[in-house]
């Protein structure tokens, strides 16, 4: 019973770190995202340049890749972080990189007259796109959006290279020790629970700002 009960809380503590991982990247990486791609838009070349170049390294080199360059490349340079901190930082700016691809396609999607009509209307150009741009990108953007989402949370497994005791390593730990495979079952059903749970809600959300297309 007592072993039952340890495997439970360790699994437990496990899925903490792994939902952590994946609320504060959605959190930061969704806002981030948005910027970029409001900054490779902007008529300022050498911004407009320099995030082109952001977006190009973060989605053509490998995630783990990068979460091994944070943990392992910055302390080089006297760049100290906790583990979380560091695997943070590198799904956050992967993630925001490919949002920020999803935003921009979004962005551009929407005639250019819109835009213009408001301005004419006496809208300054925030407010334009607040009030009228964005929204429409919201609905545009919700399936690709809800495919990176889906995405994290399986990525959040390689956390595991960094000895991370994240849900999936606490479970190979669990195996090896007990010759058992039940955490591993276990972790795949946190694993779809999650995707399902998601999955409903931005069908929820598909449905809902779908109302506005008939």
């Amino acid at each position: 019973m007592d072993k039952t009960l340890d495997t439970v809380l360790l699994m437990l503590e496990g899925s903490t770190i792994t939902l952590e991982i994946f609320c504060v990247t959605l959190a930061l990486s969704l806002p981030l995202g948005l910027f970029a791609a409001l900054g490779r838009l902007s008529r300022f070349r050498p911004l407009s340049r320099l995030l082109e170049i952001y977006i190009w390294i973060m989605r053509g080199t490998p995630l783990m890749l990068q979460l091994l360059f944070v943990y392992f490349a910055l302390p080089m340079v006297g760049i100290l972080l906790p583990d979380i901190a560091a695997a943070l930082l590198a799904f956050v700016l992967n993630y925001a990189a490919y949002f920020a691809e999803i935003f921009r396609s979004g962005i551009q999607a929407i005639p250019r007259g819109q835009f213009e009509a408001a301005r004419a209307l006496g809208m300054s150009a925030p407010l334009a796109m607040r009030r009228i741009v964005l929204p429409q990108v919201l609905r545009i953007t919700l399936p690709p959006v809800s495919n990176e989402t889906i995405n994290l949370v399986k990525d959040t497994s390689l956390v595991y290279i960094l000895a991370m005791n994240d849900l999936l390593r606490v479970a190979r730990t669990i195996v090896q020790r007990e010759f058992d495979m039940t955490p591993f079952l276990i972790a795949g059903i946190f694993y779809l629970a999650m995707t399902a749970v998601l999955t409903y809600g931005f069908k929820k959300l598909e449905a809902y700002y779908g109302r506005y297309d008939n």
